[in-house]
């Protein structure tokens, strides 16, 4: 059994679970912060556009309370009324509306960004289960969230009580006014206390946010053996890429076990590098690379070459570029030619080919100038 210490959460999240958690819909947002920002915006927005909105309040009022009073019994003149009532309404109290919807998703938008999970609506038996819901409400998150709770409805009672305590001279003095007067002052301290407690929530909100995340990260932290098994998936299991690589190795000798004994010619770097090339004019436009390979794949190719009477020749700036450049199937470019058709006439020479001298390689490649006169 592994020790405690082992298991302990002390290492910062990979990435990946970082990704895993934000599409589980796991990511550090508070409500409380949302709340604020809408509060404070509509707020505001009744600040600076709330005459208007209740000025077009009582037009809308005094339109429906024009109407025929026949209309309130009639079945067929009803409907048409609340049609009219609704549209009113509508144009009044949209802009409000659609203001507060947007302050709700720029605050949601800022705090976790664009994220679309269903993660955290599919059913699950342990938000039904009465012995984990007792589990929740005993553990230490739940004390936490409790005493925050506390601390939040203190500072809001304290900014509250602080925000009447400053206009107490103004209700003592409101008896004596006139009615309007007092609904005048009332909204002018009830609009004071608002932006005040809107401020004091903004600030709890923002510092609930801050813990938010600090549990989140807490929350993804993993151990040590956790992120060893994640760094396996990320990158695999050693055995298994070993494994692989074996068998692609396997498969590459395979290849050049039967390219290389058809190859007219070996151009090496000398050690590092080796490209097996053919060339039959009467099958191909330019010559072809059969196989190529670097370090053991390039030893390998010149051992079989030799077992097979294959001319190596060494060309290092020739063997890097067609190495980096041509891919095994393909036959080489147009810059190469010339270098290539050289090699080939010297092995063809070598080899005694009668269809290739040095001259029918330089016309079959279209390269009159390719030819160079050089026997070595």
């Amino acid at each position: 059994m592994m020790p405690d210490s082992a298991q302990e959460r002390t290492e910062a999240p990979t990435q990946r679970r970082r990704t895993e958690a934000r599409k589980a819909g796991q990511v550090a947002r508070s409500s409380d912060l949302t709340a604020a920002v809408v509060l404070l915006g509509s707020l505001l927005v009744l600040d600076w556009f709330g005459r208007r909105l209740f000025g077009n309040l009582l037009v809308a009022m005094r339109v429906c309370m024009e109407d025929d009073e026949l209309a309130l019994t009639d079945p067929q003149q009803i409907l048409p009324l609340m049609a009219r009532v609704f549209r009113l309404l509508l144009a009044v109290a949209g802009p409000f509306l659609a203001v507060v919807v947007v302050l709700a998703l720029l605050a949601a938008f800022m705090q976790i960004g664009y994220l679309v999970s269903f993660q955290s609506i599919k059913p699950s038996l342990n938000r039904v289960s009465p012995l984990a819901g007792i589990k929740r409400l005993f553990n230490a998150r739940s004390v936490v969230q409790l005493l925050m709770g506390i601390l939040k409805m203190s500072c809001v009672a304290a900014v509250a009580y602080s925000a009447l305590r400053d206009r107490l001279d103004v209700f003592a003095t409101a008896a004596n006014l006139p009615a309007i007067a007092i609904v005048g002052v009332s909204g002018e301290v009830f609009f004071t206390v608002s932006i005040r407690l809107a401020i004091a929530l903004l600030v709890l909100g923002i510092i609930d946010y801050i813990y938010q995340r600090y549990r989140l990260e807490k929350d993804l932290k993993m151990t040590k053996e956790e992120v060893k098994d994640e760094y396996k998936r990320m990158e695999g299991d050693p055995k298994l890429k070993s494994r692989r690589r074996q068998v692609q190795l396997e498969m590459a000798l395979h290849r050049i076990k039967s390219a290389v004994p058809k190859a007219d010619v070996v151009i090496t770097n000398p050690t590092e590098l080796a490209i097996a090339i053919r060339y039959d004019p009467d099958t191909m436009n330019a010559p072809r690379v059969l196989a190529k390979g670097a370090d053991y794949l390039a030893r390998r190719i010149r051992e079989i070459a030799i077992e097979h009477g294959i001319p190596i020749v060494e060309r290092k700036p020739l063997a890097r570029a067609l190495y980096y450049t041509v891919e095994v199937g393909q036959e080489i470019p147009s810059q190469f030619y010339k270098a290539v058709a050289e090699i080939l006439a010297y092995v063809y020479e070598l080899t005694g080919k009668r269809y290739a001298s040095q001259a029918a390689v330089g016309a079959a490649l279209n390269e009159p100038g390719a030819c160079i006169g050089s026997s070595r």
